[in-house]
């Protein structure tokens, strides 16, 4: 079974869309998520939904997820004036899905019910608005202990109490999946896989932010490699999207280099 890359503009936020679309597809990793929090090179600047549409058109790559709706699980009418118009940006665009990422301000509910509560409610109003628009909403718990919604288990039990499978996935991000120690995988509920590495042998565990997040390499520390070939055993078949967030110097041939260890090690 192949692998398939998508490329985060994460991976290489200097370029613009059409950069990136271009990238994508000369590394033979045609899927893309885009974003709403890079500086001169989000969605927020101005790039229509409808010139999105056609930039990925004229490249030959789909749009798989605008990254993200933040703090979805802190629900209030500023976060559902939001949701609406990530939606209608996903429709018109052509992005499948919509990255929903868990509140990471630190404040943290003390039980696993209040905390499912809180997701609960905020995929209750979610799910009307991504059904009408065709979209599916990624769920992403953050490793961080700041994070007020951790546990991927804790969120599939948010899933299910609104009936939520045809609407709501996971995002399985192999960094914050490390952070947060959870053993459990639920591959039949992921939707994507954030793919990053860190390196540096140096930093504790509970110590590790997003700034040390590199590629994959053979010197990763967060066993992408055992994460990926789990999932992929049960039942995965979507996306590997790169998602680093340290600085790249050359991403293209840095993002060929991991790729190409990746599938050589892939089992």
């Amino acid at each position: 079974m192949s692998l398939d890359f998508a490329i985060n503009h994460m991976a290489a936020p200097q370029l613009s869309l059409a950069e990136l679309f271009a990238l994508a597809a000369k590394l033979g990793a045609p899927r893309v998520e885009i974003r709403n929090d890079i500086s001169g090179n989000s969605i927020l600047v101005g790039t229509s939904a409808e010139t999105v549409r056609q930039l990925a058109a004229d490249a030959n790559v789909t749009v798989i997820s605008i990254n993200a709706l933040q703090h979805f699980n802190v629900w209030s009418d500023e976060r559902a004036t939001e949701a609406e118009a990530l939606a209608v940006f996903c429709s018109v665009s052509g992005a499948k899905a919509l990255v929903l990422v868990a509140d990471n301000s630190g404040d943290v509910p003390a039980s696993a019910a209040a905390r499912v509560e809180n997701a609960r409610q905020a995929l209750a109003a979610l799910s009307p608005i991504l059904r009408r628009y065709g979209i599916i909403g990624l769920v992403e718990c953050l490793g961080f202990e700041a994070c007020s919604l951790r546990s991927k288990k804790e969120a599939v039990a948010a899933i299910d109490a609104v009936n939520g499978r045809d609407v709501f996935q996971l995002t399985h991000d192999t960094f914050h999946h490390h952070l947060a120690g959870e053993p459990e995988l639920f591959p039949e509920l992921t939707g994507l896989i954030h793919i990053s590495g860190v390196e540096d042998p140096a930093i504790a565990v509970h110590d590790m932010r997003d700034s040390h997040r590199v590629l994959v390499g053979p010197n990763d520390r967060l066993d992408n490699l055992g994460q990926i070939a789990a999932l992929r055993r049960g039942g995965y078949v979507g996306p590997l999207s790169f998602e680093p967030f340290a600085p790249i110097s050359g991403p293209e041939q840095a993002l060929q280099e991991s790729i190409k260890y990746i599938s050589d090690n892939i089992t």
